[in-house]
């Protein structure tokens, strides 16, 4: 027969009817408890004093106690002898736990070595000494709160609904808020679960409650809490902002501790079970809507187990009164960014670029952009305001820009012209020369060059070279740089050779290479017989005076 420990109420019963004059047996019928401890405890009244002729006015609180200590004596350390089994083999029992072994095989290998306890008994020796937690320990319930003080949210998965924007079936995620003290609730669909997503939830739980709870208690989100702690959390800058605008208190819950919003614990697989489950949406817009009706009735509605109420009646008698007022405005969700000052003065947001003072080139900064301005901190202190850029767009300020390099940078060509004029009247000219072309930033690199130049030679040799270039139409530095090089930019040019006269090569007489008369003959030739004798000299020329 199994153990069955009597209760302080039938132990006053048994000797109730002791007293009365019944036998073991009849007291056995009458009480349903066995003979045998039905003698014990009477047994033990006898031995406290009790009289079977002074009546049931000896039954009092402290002769029942008395009694119940003689038959079951109070343990010094609490425990029996089992226990003190397991004390004995606590080294082996608590290798077998930290293995990994579950109780129940602990007690199967202590069998096999012949210590037989009772499993309960071992599950608290695991508990209690060897601190081996396996399920849900105890716990308290936590008041509800004053009304419209606490609102609980939290994420859960339900499915998977068709997204138009990306054309595609995409995972589905709401976003319930439960009041924790008349179980409202409220449901938002989403796609991710993002700062920008957690905000406009938040933005629709307040229309539909028709105001603000004081408090949120969220779960330990990325999009809420960036590094969580169970005393000191740190919450993402974007949603404090948000909070520090709607006037609530953030509350995280602990990680992996459920107990500490279980009003909208209990919520979400309810939602999955009585909105989701079994249901055809066309898309996220239309399951938000019928959301918010599933909220106003059938979940608004229904008689809850704990508060035995309608929550939509109970928030809007208790509630919705207490409530922060609801925004009126929307809100403006930021951007926050830690870039890093790139070797190019600029940093990178939102897929924009933004140009920052040199001094910080290698710098991390924090960001702050919103839909008209970027704002830039460095150590606190606000050190840039740009307007926002969309995408690929970018906002370069020429002040946070080296001044050797900011012309480059920002294609001044009227700028360039004019640090080159500087130099000397001839060195402008020259350099407007060399930009005057349908793309000029293409010829910068050249007036640099001839800056450079400047530097080298100084301005007056170098506006002597332009000057002398300028006048032969000859536009390339590389010549200036050649001229410098020779020192020929002072040198007059030679004088043009005289041209000779018209008419023949050389320059005689035409009556020079008159005839006279007949040639002579080079001495020793033979006449031709067909040819007249011309008047040549000896050399092969004609004599002078010959017959014409």
């Amino acid at each position: 027969m199994a153990f069955r420990e009597v209760p302080v109420f039938e132990v006053r019963e048994v000797l109730r009817l002791w007293l009365r004059g019944e036998t073991l047996r009849g007291i056995e019928r009458l009480s349903r408890v066995d003979r045998k401890t039905v003698r014990r405890y009477v047994e033990a009244g006898v031995a406290q004093g009790l009289v079977r002729e002074s009546g049931e006015d000896q039954l009092h609180d402290e002769l029942i106690g008395s009694v119940v200590e003689a038959v079951r004596p109070h343990r010094s350390d609490g425990h029996g002898e089992a226990w003190r089994l397991l004390i004995a083999h606590h080294d082996q029992i608590k290798a077998w736990l930290d293995k990994g072994l579950t109780v129940v095989k602990c007690h199967d290998l202590l069998v096999r070595q012949g210590v037989v306890v009772p499993e309960r008994t071992l599950h608290r020796y695991a508990l209690e000494v060897c601190g081996h937690r396996r399920g849900r320990g105890p716990t308290v319930r936590v008041a509800d709160g004053r009304p419209g003080d606490e609102c609980q949210i939290d994420f859960g998965r339900m499915g998977s609904l068709h997204d138009p924007t990306a054309d595609r079936v995409r995972a589905a995620y709401v976003l319930v808020f439960t009041a924790c003290f008349s179980r409202h609730c409220f449901v938002w669909v989403s796609f991710s679960q993002t700062t920008e997503a957690v905000i406009a939830g938040c933005e629709a739980a307040w229309a539909f409650f028709g105001g603000v709870f004081a408090t949120v208690i969220p779960d330990n989100l990325s999009a809420v809490v960036d590094k969580a702690n169970s005393t000191e959390p740190r919450f993402n800058e974007a949603f404090v902002e948000y909070a520090q605008s709607r006037g609530f208190v953030i509350d995280p819950a602990r990680v992996r501790k459920p107990q500490d919003k279980p009003r909208v614990e209990r919520v979400v697989p309810y939602v999955r079970a009585s909105f989701f489950a079994g249901e055809h949406f066309v898309d996220r817009d239309d399951a938000q809507r019928r959301a918010e009706e599933w909220c106003a009735t059938k979940a608004g509605l229904r008689v809850h187990g704990t508060t035995q109420c309608r929550p939509a009646e109970l928030f809007a008698l208790e509630e919705a009164a207490r409530l922060l007022p609801a925004p009126t405005t929307r809100y403006d969700v930021p951007l926050y960014a830690k870039p890093k000052v790139h070797r190019d003065h600029h940093i990178e947001v939102g897929k924009a670029l933004y140009s920052i003072p040199g001094d910080l080139i290698g710098s991390h900064v924090n960001v702050r952009a919103d839909a008209v301005l970027v704002k830039v901190f460095f150590r606190g202190q606000l050190v840039k305001v740009h307007p926002r850029q969309p995408p690929g767009g970018r906002s370069t300020d020429a002040e946070d820009l080296p001044s050797e390099k900011t012309v480059y940078a920002m294609r001044d060509i009227d700028r360039l012209q004019a640090m080159a004029a500087a130099h000397g009247p001839a060195v402008g000219t020259y350099a407007q020369a060399l930009l005057d072309i349908p793309l000029p930033w293409t010829r910068m690199r050249q007036v640099y060059a001839l800056l450079g130049l400047v530097k080298k030679w100084g301005p007056k040799r170098v506006d002597a070279a332009c000057a002398r270039a300028l006048e032969a139409e000859a536009i390339s530095v590389s010549l200036i740089g050649r001229m410098l090089e020779r020192a020929t930019e002072n040198q007059q040019p030679p004088s043009p050779p005289t041209p000779p006269p018209p008419g023949g090569r050389f320059a005689r007489a035409p009556e020079h290479f008159a005839s006279g008369g007949a040639k002579r003959p080079h001495p020793g030739a033979t006449p031709h017989p067909d040819r007249p004798t011309t008047g040549l000299s000896e050399d092969g020329f004609e004599a002078e005076g010959g017959a014409a």
